[in-house]
Formats: structure tokens, sequence, C-alpha cells
């Protein structure tokens, strides 16, 4: 690609990160994944036409792309992502004139096949908890700390790294979570998960730097990494898990579905679980719905005639 090509492409890429970054408060992770499906549509351009521009991409190109991604082994939900990124992109470009079509409009997205989330049974969540009952140190108490605060809040990965000193009210028993674009919300926890706390921020003061505000911090006293807290949560579930996948979205999908099965409302887990929209806190109710098969099955007389 010409290097005056080249140069106007990462300079509307770098625009349209500070664009989703200053007006819509997207995280740092989700700009990360913005740019590296952009990175790689621009890495397919050069390999086309190493004279196409953005403004001379068609419906075309866009398929090509698509498919060369599922040439590659790409599965259909990380396709539609990156058609998701590029579209989101092209709209920005459009509406600062840049270009005068969106290419991925009326493309057919690939079909994705629906796959129930990953949950733990309640015998090996509470395995998982028990198997740190007899935790001894400041590590091994946050540890604890973090799986149950999982567990009893359904709060994302990125949510609970982020959760500062101020964001936990323990007087009224709440969290004030920040979760995606910014949009906060409150979530109550029982007395289990307080009393855990409270040991918690006796041990945190003694490593914590006087100045961190995070509430969950590592051994130097500084706010947690997410590597550390996925490695940690990874390997405390595989010791009691067959599941495939170990990670602390396993956890939270393992709240709603206790929430759902012990007959708490949709809209309050929505609600709980920071959902924009009801359709996507349904697939838990057909999560619960296979293992109501999955029981009936396993206990009704006549099930297997």
């Amino acid at each position: 690609m010409p290097k005056d090509v080249l140069s106007a492409t990462n300079m509307f890429i770098d625009s349209f990160i500070g664009y989703l970054k200053s007006e819509r408060g997207y995280s740092p992770h989700t700009l990360t994944a913005y740019k590296n499906d952009l990175q790689s549509f621009d890495a397919y351009l050069r390999g086309v036409d190493v004279a196409l521009s953005l403004s001379m991409v068609d419906s075309d190109v866009v398929r090509g792309w698509a498919a060369s991604l599922m040439d590659k082994g790409e599965s259909t939900t990380s396709v539609n992502r990156r058609l998701s990124s590029l579209h989101t992109f092209f709209t920005f470009m459009r509406s600062e004139g840049y270009v005068s079509v969106n290419p991925v409009d009326g493309i057919n997205r690939p079909k994705c096949r629906k796959v129930l989330p990953s949950f733990l049974k309640e015998t090996e969540i509470d395995a998982v908890v028990d198997g740190l009952e007899s935790s001894v140190g400041f590590e091994m108490l946050r540890n604890k700390t973090v799986l149950l605060c999982f567990y009893s809040t359904g709060i994302r990965l990125a949510e609970l790294v982020g959760l500062d000193m101020s964001s936990v009210d323990m007087a009224g028993c709440t969290l004030k979570v920040k979760g995606k674009r910014n949009r906060e919300r409150v979530i109550p926890f029982a007395q289990e998960l307080h009393s855990l706390f409270e040991e918690y921020i006796e041990e945190r003061a003694k490593v914590a730097l006087p100045d961190e505000s995070a509430f969950f911090v590592s051994s130097r006293g500084t706010r947690i990494s997410r590597s550390t807290v996925y490695r940690m949560v990874n390997s405390a579930l595989r010791r009691e898990s067959s599941l495939n996948k170990c990670s602390p979205h396993v956890l939270r999908h393992t709240f709603a579905t206790a929430m759902l099965n012990n007959n708490a409302e949709l809209g309050a887990v929505k609600e709980l679980l920071g959902h924009r929209r009801l359709a996507t806190t349904e697939v838990y109710t057909h999560l619960t719905f296979e293992e109501l098969i999955h029981f009936y099955k396993k206990a009704h007389p006549r099930a297997g005639n």
C-alpha cells in the first residue's frame, strides 16, 4: 500500500478509536478489540491491492475479508464481531464525510450456533469455595474473597478489577459497579460476603499502598490485574470442574443460573447483571430448562423409554 494511503488508514483508525474512547466511553479492553479487528481488515486490504483506499472499499471486499477469516478457521462468532466492528467504523467514517456509503450494510452475517453458557453445579461451586476455607495469608484470603464476590454478585472481570474502596458500601451491603460504557449499577450482597469483606479489608490495610484506591490489590499493594484474577480463578475452578473453559465469566453464568433456578424474576436478574436487553438474559432460561430436562431424564422411571 502506498505510504500516503497507509498513513491515511492509520489516521482514520486512530481517529475512530479516539472517538470511541472520548465520546462513547468504551473500556481499554474494548478499544483494543476494535483496533485489532480494524488492523486485521487493513492487513487484508493490503493483500488485495496495495492502492486500495478505504473510500474504495465495497461489499465484495468485505465479503472477501469475511470469507478469508472463515478459511483461517475463525469461529462465526468471531467473524460476526469483526464485521460489527467494521460496520461501526464505517458508520463513523460516513458521519465524518470520509465515505459516502457503509460497505458492510446488507452483508449477510454467518449464522451462529447458539451455545448455552457453561456454569458450575452447586456442589462444584461449594467445593471451590470450601477448598479455600482454611486459607492463610493475604493472597489466599483475597483469592477466596474474589471467588465469592464473583459468585455472589455476578459481576464481570473488568468490573471486579475496577472496584475501589469507595465502591463498597459495607453498611448498606451493596457494590457500586461501573459496567460497560461506564453505566453504573448497584448490586446487593449477603452476609456471607459481608463477613469475608470485613476480614479482607482488615488484611488489605496491611498491604495496600497509602494512596491506593483499589479494593482488590496485589501483594505489592497496587490494583490487582485482570490476568492475575483470571489465572487464579482458572486454577481454582479446574480443581473442582471438568469444564473446558474455567474463566471468571463462568462464575457470572453460575450466579445467573442459580438465581433463576431459585425463582428470581428474569427482569431482576437482568438488572443485576447489567444487561441492556432482556433477550441477553433470556439465554439463562434456556440453560435452566436444559438442566430441568437433564434431571427429568435422570429421575423419571420411564424417561428413558
